[in-house]
């Protein structure tokens, strides 16, 4: 099977990884690609914008399957355009798609299938926003009602700079969904979906602030790890039968069928799960985590959902022990980030690459925010949590940055979910 990946990231580097190791996987290739995956897959220039060029490469490369890793590629139409040139996807349509790229649809699917979320409202007028806020607090949730790589979102106790955020969104020409605060530990569960059967995997965690004890403004993801030791037991049946199965059927009802990976974003409140958002692709930098746990071979799985035959999958199987994503992230980030530095280490066990491009003399260059993935399994928690900052330590960007507490808190057994 020849599989093309789209993306550029440490996700698209897990995944590659993954399927590099797949005796059915007979060609690879990842575009755009980054230094890591260039080391694994073919390597190819494309605009991931602009479904067209996603199609012609894929149709060019003469794919079997291509997989979709980042949203923007979803949301803009490019899995249509690859079904309309006769190539299986990993990937929901546009039209379903949008249950990332847009909160209000969203937030419409959720209600119409009694899945349980925060109470919400969306304003897209600044005369009327002061009166909406009103509504919500002490403390509040403000968020871009569109696309934002996880750094639209504003969580406060402070009226003012609540309002200050919705404001810059609402000049930005952007709508604002406002949410009541769920209380709760967060978790994210990814479902693999054909259309009507949902299979989920591993629950994980992940760090969004940029500093430890979650300081610091929101960014892409600084950190992950799974499975959860926390969670109550049954927590992924439950959410499978509550919340994902039926934005499923939902999403089937309304002639959108969902085919491809469903991320749901969790708050387990004292009331139960409920939805703080859906992402319609695998979450950077969980997938790291929960990736270096499966076993079952991914381009099966992959070929299954494409095909709509995951009812007919045996049970996933997956590696004993936990496993811990880190991210190195460059200085600046999640600001405008420094670029071009040489990194060491970025070769070594573990090291996956996000922002990175290789120079012509071999050398390994920063080329983003988020640059590294550092990944490690153990036997528990604190196994993998003493691995992976040993592989951290071995890799040196200059003006580099990381969280020193991803899955402390999990290890040393602090977590605890609310009862009602």
């Amino acid at each position: 099977m020849r599989i093309l990946v789209i993306g550029g990231g440490g996700r698209e580097h897990a995944i590659v990884l993954s399927l590099s190791r797949d005796p059915s996987v007979t060609a690879l290739a990842c575009a755009p690609g980054n230094a890591g995956t260039a080391a694994l897959a073919e390597s190819y220039g494309v605009d991931v914008a602009k479904p067209d060029e996603v199609a012609a490469l894929a149709t060019r490369w003469k794919a079997d399957l291509v997989v979709f890793g980042p949203e923007t590629p979803l949301v803009a139409g490019a899995s249509d355009a690859v079904r309309a040139a006769g190539i299986p996807c990993f990937g929901p349509s546009k039209a379903a798609a949008r249950i990332e790229g847009s909160k209000a649809f969203a937030k419409d699917v959720m209600v119409s299938a009694g899945v349980p979320t925060a109470r919400s409202e969306i304003v897209d007028n600044p005369a009327k926003l002061d009166a909406a806020l009103a509504g919500f607090g002490p403390t509040w949730v403000v968020k871009d009602d569109g696309l934002a790589a996880g750094k639209g979102v504003l969580v406060t106790s402070d009226f003012d700079a609540a309002r200050a955020h919705a404001m810059k969104l609402l000049d930005g020409g952007h709508p604002v969904l406002l949410e009541s605060f769920l209380d709760g530990p967060e978790a994210s569960l990814f479902c693999l979906v054909d259309g009507t059967t949902v299979v989920p995997l591993l629950p994980a965690q992940d760090f969004k602030r940029v500093g430890d004890e979650d300081a610091g403004p929101n960014t892409g993801g600084m950190g992950a790890y799974a499975p959860l030791p926390w969670a109550p037991d049954g927590l992924v049946d439950e959410v499978v039968r509550t919340i994902v199965q039926p934005t499923v059927d939902e999403l089937d009802r309304r002639g959108t069928p969902f085919s491809g990976l469903l991320y749901a974003g969790l708050a387990l409140t004292s009331n139960g799960p409920q939805v703080i958002e859906f992402n319609c692709r695998f979450g950077d930098p969980e997938t790291q985590a929960v990736l270096a746990l499966l076993h079952t071979p991914l381009a099966q799985l992959f070929h299954a959902v494409a095909n709509g035959e995951l009812a007919d999958q045996p049970p996933l199987e997956w590696e004993a022990g936990s496993a811990v994503t880190v991210v190195l992230a460059a200085e600046g980030y999640p600001g405008r980030p420094r670029v071009d530095d040489v990194i060491q280490g970025a070769d070594i066990q573990g090291v996956l690459h996000s922002g990175t491009r290789r120079r012509e003399d071999g050398a390994v260059l920063s080329s983003g925010g988020r640059v590294l993935s550092v990944v490690a399994t153990g036997a528990d928690l604190a196994a993998a949590r003493d691995e992976v900052y040993k592989r951290v330590e071995r890799v040196h960007l200059p003006g580099a940055h990381w969280r020193t507490d991803i899955a402390r808190r999990a290890a040393d057994g602090e977590i605890t979910v609310p009862r009602a």
